[in-house]
């Protein structure tokens, strides 16, 4: 009875929210597209570096804007991409199950960052606590991943008695690690938890199974979280989603709350061959969603800093003082040579991109965080129309609206139009290639094409953070938000203050 009282209110709650998003897209047409993608290294849970070298790329034509980009014969890097049908994301299978149905033995290897083994080992740790099973886990966010100086205080409560290994990466200053756990069954799996972990969640937890997971599925971004609780004497905060839910925001960008976190380095501690293709199809749909932003020439850390912030444009914590402000500059800074390893090899698969630098010469600059090397796409209307084609589905429908409004094209116009460019059709093979529309698109001016796609971010992103936000209050409780809260807060402080300590040794 107590369950049934609070699910309306909290569903009305959300629903009027969301009227303030009045000018958030909703896309009324089942349009397709499966992000393509790139290839590159791949597959197994395995550590070892799959990147290698691979060939540099001769200067471009100075003076044109649709150069071509083709490589030299100097060395750089390689991976390891020749078992890799060069057509496996025209029409990617996200119903595999196991991973020998991958496109390659290596498939996906660019996702699986290298870390010190014993945190590694410690993180694993915590996984073997929870007795529900995890078919997918990640562990994420600067308590993994330094995104400060070492020996920067954190404002979040020190672990209780964590492992020597937990205590030397993160330099005694206990920052909360977060983890994301893709489970099968939402249900089953919190029926188990709740009966071992009782005490990981709030009062909701006194409802049942059945009325969590609704909670879950039904509203934000199909996640939820129970955070600031102690596993193996370590401060975590978990995240539980569907898989099927998860592939969904990978392939199809329908939140980008889960594929924009992994957008960013990530530790894989349990993979998934369903999960991997559907990330590979993200990390690739990124790629090209930075390259409609950027202009002809531009470095490794515009790109990557594009890449990392395409999930923050509409996460309303960015605008409140709730958020480091610097976040996305600090992700770079401190983790470049991991945002190597995640998009070098798509990189190289691109046809219309290409690293323009001769640094990429030496042998180890792929772990050089001094070096930010130069890179340079192809603007021919075509091959960018090609991109555009090629972007997520739910996305892409969000874009295309737009631009039929600033074009101005009548309805039942750009029906035929949109009809006639579908590939979901199941009884037929269509290769993905830009028409006329996507190309028009793409040759918008660049600055126009930059507001139009950023809009189309900000239209994504936004009801599911909000909603997800206020989904949290409820499911881990006023004294736990309240912290939350605080913290970020703290951060926010922090960054501002070191942002002005910056400028004035700079003066």
């Amino acid at each position: 009875y107590v369950g049934s009282a609070i699910l309306p209110h909290l569903h009305r709650s959300l629903l009027l929210a969301r009227v303030g998003w009045q000018y958030r897209l909703s896309p009324a047409h089942p349009l397709n597209q499966r992000s393509l993608a790139s290839l590159n290294t791949g597959n197994g849970a395995k550590e070892s570096d799959a990147l290698g070298r691979r060939d540099s790329v001769s200067p471009a034509p100075s003076g044109s804007s649709t150069q071509s980009v083709q490589p030299s014969g100097s060395s750089s890097f390689t991976t390891s991409q020749s078992s890799t049908p060069s057509d496996w994301d025209e029409n990617p299978n996200l119903n595999i199950s196991t991973f020998a149905q991958l496109p390659s033995s290596t498939f996906g290897h660019n996702q699986h960052m290298i870390i010190n083994s014993d945190f590694k080992e410690a993180l694993r740790q915590i996984l073997w606590q929870f007795r529900a099973p995890i078919r997918y886990a990640f562990a994420y966010g600067s308590g993994v991943f330094p995104q400060t100086a070492s020996g920067s205080k954190s404002a979040s409560t020190v672990h209780s008695h964590p492992t020597p290994a937990i205590s030397s990466l993160q330099g005694g200053s206990g920052k909360m690690i977060d983890f994301i756990f893709g489970v099968s069954y939402t249900q089953h799996w919190h029926s188990l938890n709740l009966q071992q972990h009782r005490d990981h969640y709030s009062a909701i937890g006194s409802l049942g199974s059945s009325f969590v997971s609704r909670v879950q599925d039904r509203y934000g971004a199909g996640v939820y979280f129970n955070p600031y609780v102690t596993v193996n004497g370590t401060l975590v905060k978990y995240g539980v989603v569907n898989l099927d839910t998860l592939c969904r925001d990978l392939s199809e960008w329908e939140t980008l709350y889960l594929a924009g976190r992994l957008h960013k380095p990530v530790k894989i501690l349990r993979d998934d061959p369903k999960v991997r293709l559907a990330n590979q199809i993200n990390l690739i749909s990124a790629v090209r969603t930075a390259l409609l932003l950027l202009p002809s020439e531009f470095t490794e850390q515009e790109l990557y800093g594009t890449i990392a912030g395409l999930s923050y444009l509409g996460d309303p914590r960015m605008a409140l003082p709730a958020e480091n402000p610097n976040k996305v500059a600090n992700i770079i800074k401190y983790q470049l040579p991991n945002f190597r390893r995640l998009y070098a090899p798509l990189i190289e698969n691109l046809p219309n991109v290409a690293f323009q630098d001769s640094r990429c010469d030496s042998a180890d600059w792929m772990d050089d965080p001094g070096t930010n090397a130069k890179l340079a796409q192809d603007m021919d209307p075509r091959k960018r129309g090609n991109m555009v084609r090629r972007l997520p589905r739910s996305f892409r429908s969000k874009l295309y609206f737009r631009y039929q409004s600033k074009f101005q094209i009548p309805q039942l116009e750009f029906d035929k139009m949109l009809a006639e460019s579908d590939d979901q059709d199941p009884t037929r093979v269509k290769k993905q290639q830009g028409g006329a529309f996507d190309q028009r698109v793409a040759n918008d001016r660049q600055d126009d094409l930059r507001v139009e796609v950023k809009k189309a971010i900000k239209s994504t992103v936004q009801w599911p953070s909000v909603s997800q936000s206020l989904k949290s209050i409820v499911t881990t409780g006023m004294v736990k938000s309240i912290r939350y809260a605080r913290e970020k807060m703290a951060k926010y402080r922090e960054g501002q203050k070191r942002e002005k300590e910056d400028r004035s040794r700079k003066s």
